[in-house]
């Protein structure tokens, strides 16, 4: 088998040889492990499961050091956080859409097809990144946003149809390079539940969540979804649109194991390991552990593919890392494998 038929097997509940994994990094981590290894380029080392498109509208130009304005006109403060950073300057500081353009997709058709080709015998995935609701509040602003919700609904719900419209264009413009997944980012939750409550997602997002999913379904891809927080109150709902595969499946907000009990068959999970307790503060035989026991309960019967429950944030130890990954090359069937030269 290749790696991408392992993670499609894995999706499928198709009992793979192995659980695979895609793992990420943030900027400070990256740095350490390339020191570590001697290179840049860590795929050869960490052997993710996963190659990725990125969608045509995710540039982001530095105006000035540390500040960076992204294809939508949003301003983000990179100063402190190196990797997404904060938004702090909005382009619809009013209510109303009139005079905002969306960007245009512009050509990278020889930049998507050499990196398609760079990752030969992996499951390309197609990333749109902040998709939606993430979308519409980088545009607007949170609070603003969460107050238009209540007070200015029309103009909510034209907001997301223009969103929902401009997206559909990137997915189309990304269907042409075959990809496996199709990934959106969209977070949702909190610590302690939604952002906007169950009655609001389904009278805002959700109808646009079934065009989008909708298109990647008939198109024969699979659906995946990056949504962090406290969720899986919609699980029900994702699966009924036509969800595939949920990120980051974050421990400390929900029982991980009784969820991937309860929606085997019918929803495949991407993430699991703790970075909020785990790996920042455990040892590397806790790591270990940890990642054993997720591999043995959430990998069984498929469904599952490993990665820490976020992009690895700089808090973590080089050693922890490395503890994990130890575990998942040494799993029974990872040897058989036939990777990409």
């Amino acid at each position: 088998m290749t790696p991408r038929e392992v993670v499609l097997a894995a999706i499928r509940f198709e009992n793979p040889p192995y659980v695979p994994w895609n793992v990420g990094f943030t900027v400070k981590p990256a740095e350490i492990l390339a020191r570590h290894f001697g290179s840049k380029n860590l795929q050869p080392f960490i052997k993710n499961h996963l190659g990725d498109l990125k969608s045509p509208t995710r540039d982001f130009v530095e105006e000035t050091p540390g500040m960076f304005r992204d294809a939508y006109g949003v301003l983000w403060d990179r100063t402190i956080d190196r990797d997404i950073g904060t938004p702090c300057e909005y382009p619809l500081r009013e209510p109303m859409l009139k005079g905002y353009s969306f960007p245009v997709l512009r050509s990278k058709e020889d930049k998507y097809r050499e990196l398609k080709a760079s990752s030969p015998g992996l499951a390309v995935r197609f990333s749109i990144g902040f998709s939606l609701f993430e979308r519409a509040w980088t545009l607007r602003g949170m609070e603003n946003l969460l107050m238009d919700f209540v007070a200015r609904p029309r103009f909510v719900h034209e907001l997301l149809d223009a969103i929902c419209e401009h997206n559909l264009q990137i997915i189309e413009w990304g269907l042409q390079f075959d990809p496996d997944i199709v990934h959106f980012g969209d977070d949702w939750g909190q610590q302690r539940g939604l952002i906007m409550g169950p009655r609001l997602w389904r009278e805002f997002v959700k109808p646009r969540l079934k065009r989008m999913y909708g298109r990647v379904r008939e198109a024969g891809k699979v659906v995946s979804i990056h949504s962090c927080g406290d969720v899986d109150e919609l699980f029900d709902d994702l699966a009924e649109l036509g969800l595939n595969l949920f990120n980051p499946f974050q421990p400390e907000v929900m029982d991980i194991y009784a969820l991937k009990k309860k929606y085997h068959g019918r929803l495949a999970f991407h993430g699991g390991l703790s970075i909020q307790r785990v790996l920042p503060f455990g040892t590397p035989d806790e790591v270990s552990a940890e990642t054993r026991r997720l591999i043995r309960e959430i990998g069984r019967g498929g469904g599952y593919i490993f990665a820490p429950a976020h992009d690895v944030p700089g808090d973590v130890p080089l050693e922890n890392i490395l503890a994990f990954m130890e575990v998942l090359k040494n799993q029974p069937g990872f040897r058989e494998v036939t990777w990409p030269s």
